[in-house]
């Protein structure tokens, strides 16, 4: 069960529930993943990631939702899992 007050998102794939959610630890990572220097630049680097980059970055967001799912483990598409990330970071933003 995802925790709305904490910013937690659930993407279900395969029959599945996961739970997604942007920490600060995550978000360390992705600046990492992104080789952002700082957080200003996450954004326009998250809009040209790769398709690795992205199960890397949805895989951070498993990991921060508790979710020991691996991404590359999971049937689903690339527009899901673009809407699945987008929707944990509006999550985070609220």
């Amino acid at each position: 069960m995802a925790n709305p007050q904490r910013g937690e998102v659930v993407l279900e794939a395969g029959g599945e529930r996961h739970v997604l959610c942007l920490t600060l630890g995550a978000l360390a990572e992705i600046e990492a993943l992104t080789g952002a220097k700082e957080m200003s630049e996450i954004g326009p680097k998250l809009a040209s990631l790769s398709a690795s980059g992205m199960l890397d970055l949805l895989s951070i967001l498993l990991r921060a939702g508790g979710s020991g799912a691996d991404a590359r483990a999971l049937a689903i598409t690339p527009a899901e899992a673009a809407k699945a990330i987008a929707r944990t970071f509006e999550a985070a933003a609220q």
